[in-house]
Parts: structure tokens; C-alpha cells; sequence
């Protein structure tokens, strides 16, 4: 197939649904080969299957394209290696990985449980980290290659219940900075993607108060489909001087997010003390101070 990723091969975490499958519709449709990567659970981690999965396969083979499944799960280095090895064994070489596997365990801070903070981190952070390592060999080898990370506005700005995916999501964003710095002398590029999108883990948020309910009817407008030509883009020789950055997609919107800066200083020739700091340093840092937001209240108008 020709296209923006004619030549190339593509591993899309947790494309068997959602975001992850409109990617790897999008990649295939671009041109790449592609390994569909879903272990098939329910979102709470339930059962396995290789059904969603093989469906997206499927659908891509019936375009025109190539694909095969794979079920293995990121959440561990053998299995995220797998992962890659897939790729490696079907199509000969790797030249761009998506993480967009993800799941959550919603929960308020203080009756957050160890196990619902380490499937989180699990998941979204090990497992982003565990298969760009996989690929890091490969791209460092042939001197190329491009990773695209799902974000959230959750850990870039804040939200209620998800510290576990809060901090998993901003992890995310400095781990593809430093893989950004440590692999572009190898030409190799990352980048992050926070998507707005309806999908099988927003339908888990909840919806009993007015406020929830119509939070919940402007994110089921959003289709998870508008996230893939972004990542196709990002993925793409055209985008060869891209990487680093943190971008949005919002329906028809891109945004692109500020990365933290100083933005005001103060100094004391003599030094400071706890208590000129809160004589003087905190006061005159004060007009700075960030409000205590998240995501909704930041990012608040209707999606275009």
C-alpha cells in the first residue's frame, strides 16, 4: 500500500478497541504493517481474548493491508519484548511503537488500595517503558524510528480520583523527553499525544451527578477516531523534526501543551530563612501561584 508510512512497521498497544484501534485502522491505511496488540480483557483486567485483537486484524487484511494479532501483555519486560519480537519475527523490522495500552482504577486518594495504584502504574508507565525498551535496541540499530505516547490532561493538569493514573500519565510525558534526549543522536523521535476521546475506559467514569452526567455527554461526542491521524503524522518522515513535544487532540482541535519553565524568580543576597521566605519570597511569588484546577476547568469549552 502506498501512503505516509508506505515501507513501514507499526506496533499499536491496546488497538483491539477505541483510540488504539482507529490508529491502527489509520497506520495500516498509510501503509504500514501492523502488529495489532490487545490481551482482550475487560477493563477491570478480566478474562483474556484474542478476539479484539484478531476483529482489527481482520478488518485491516480485508482493506488491503497486512497485520497480525498479538495478545501479550506490556505490564511485564518478557511479554513487552514479545511485543516487539512479533513485529521483528512477521515483518523483518520495527519502526514505530504507539503505547496506548491503558486501563483504569478510579479511586479518591485517601482509600486508594496498593494493588488499585500498582495495576495503574503497571500498565501505563511500566508498560510504556518496558516496550520503547524493547524497540530501543532496534531503532538505535538502524537509526531511525519514532514512538508516540499517550498522555492524559489528567496528569498534565489534574483530576479527581486517578492520583494512579495522574502520575502514570505525567510519567509518561518525562519519560518521552528523556527518550527524546538519550535517542536523537540516533535520529530516533517521541512524542506525546493526550487524546479526547469516547472509548471503552471513559465509559468507566462516573456519571450520577448532573455536573458527571453532563461532563460524560460532551466526552461521548468526541470520537476516538479524530486521535489516529495525529499519530499517523507523528509517525510519518514528515514529521522527521517533531519530538519532545505533547500534543492534544480534542475532535477537530490540536493543541500544543507548555512544558514547565521558571517563570519568576526572587533572590536574597544574604540568603533566605523559612521565615523571609514567607516575609518576602513567597509574596512576591505569589501572582504566579497556580490554582488548584483539573483538566475540565482548564480545558473547558465545547469540543468543534
Amino acid at each position: 500500500m502506498s501512503g505516509m508510512l508506505a515501507g513501514k512497521v507499526a506496533v499499536v498497544t491496546g488497538s483491539g478497541g477505541g483510540v488504539g484501534r482507529g490508529i491502527a485502522l489509520a497506520m495500516a491505511a498509510a501503509g504500514a504493517k501492523v502488529v495489532v496488540n490487545d490481551i482482550g480483557a475487560s477493563l477491570h483486567g478480566e478474562g483474556l481474548s484474542a478476539g479484539p485483537a484478531q476483529q482489527v486484524v481482520d478488518e485491516i487484511i480485508k482493506a488491503g493491508g497486512q497485520a497480525v494479532p498479538c495478545t501479550d501483555s506490556v505490564a511485564t519486560r518478557a511479554s513487552a519484548n514479545n511485543i516487539i519480537e512479533t513485529a521483528v519475527q512477521h515483518f523483518g523490522k520495527i519502526d514505530i511503537v504507539v503505547n496506548n495500552a491503558g486501563n483504569l482504577r478510579d479511586r479518591v486518594f485517601h482509600k486508594m488500595s496498593d494493588e488499585e495504584w500498582s495495576q495503574v502504574i503497571d500498565v501505563h508507565l511500566n508498560g510504556t517503558y518496558y516496550v520503547s525498551r524493547a524497540a530501543a535496541n532496534y531503532f538505535r540499530e538502524q537509526e531511525s524510528g519514532s514512538f508516540v505516547h499517550m498522555t492524559s490532561t489528567s496528569g498534565l493538569i489534574g483530576n479527581f480520583g486517578q492520583a494512579n493514573y495522574s502520575a502514570a500519565k505525567l510519567g509518561i510525558a518525562a519519560l518521552s523527553k528523556s527518550i527524546a534526549l538519550d535517542m536523537s543522536r540516533y535520529n530516533v523521535r517521541s512524542n506525546c499525544i493526550a487524546p479526547f476521546a469516547w472509548s471503552r475506559m471513559t465509559s468507566s467514569i462516573p456519571a450520577n451527578t448532573p455536573e458527571e452526567k453532563a461532563r460524560v455527554e460532551k466526552l461521548q461526542k468526541m470520537d476516538a477516531g479524530k486521535i489516529a491521524p495525529m499519530a499517523v503524522y507523528l509517525s510519518s518522515d514528515a514529521a522527521s523534526h517533531v519530538t519532545a513535544q505533547i500534543f492534544g487532540v480534542r475532535a477537530n482541535e490540536i493543541m500544543i501543551f507548555s512544558q514547565p519553565r521558571p517563570v519568576r524568580s526572587v533572590h536574597m543576597s544574604e540568603g533566605w530563612t523559612p521565615e523571609s521566605i514567607a516575609a518576602v519570597g513567597a509574596p512576591a511569588l505569589k501572582s504566579h501561584f497556580y490554582p488548584l484546577e483539573r483538566s475540565g476547568d482548564v480545558i473547558g469549552w465545547d469540543p468543534i
